[in-house]
């Protein structure tokens, strides 16, 4: 048993070769640098919520847009003002059509 509590105590006491000392540096920094990964996804992630609060605070006037813009847009055609306004723009082609031909003879 004596000769195992060496073994083990020696085993401890040795010193680290240059490789294992360079891995443990590196397993460090690689540790290191994965919590800076995960804190800066964190912080990703909470900008990314905040973006979409702030987006959603706008659906109410997106809303209230669009259902004015559908009041907008169905006002010319059920008014007769709408239809007045096309009458009107067709008797103005056909004068210029007039105008034209009558130059042209």
């Amino acid at each position: 048993m004596t000769s195992q509590q060496r073994s083990a105590s020696l085993a401890g006491t040795r010193e680290k070769t240059y490789f294992e000392q360079q891995r443990e540096e590196l397993m460090g920094e690689i540790a290191m640098s994965f919590e800076h990964v995960l804190a800066n996804i964190n912080k990703l992630n909470r900008s990314l919520e905040a973006v979409v609060a702030v987006g959603n605070e706008f659906s109410s006037v997106e809303a209230l847009w669009s259902q004015f813009e559908n009041v907008m847009a169905k006002d010319p055609e059920e008014g007769g003002s709408g239809k007045s306004e096309e009458q009107g723009g067709g008797g103005q082609d056909e004068a210029d059509r007039t105008k034209d031909e009558g130059s042209d003879a």
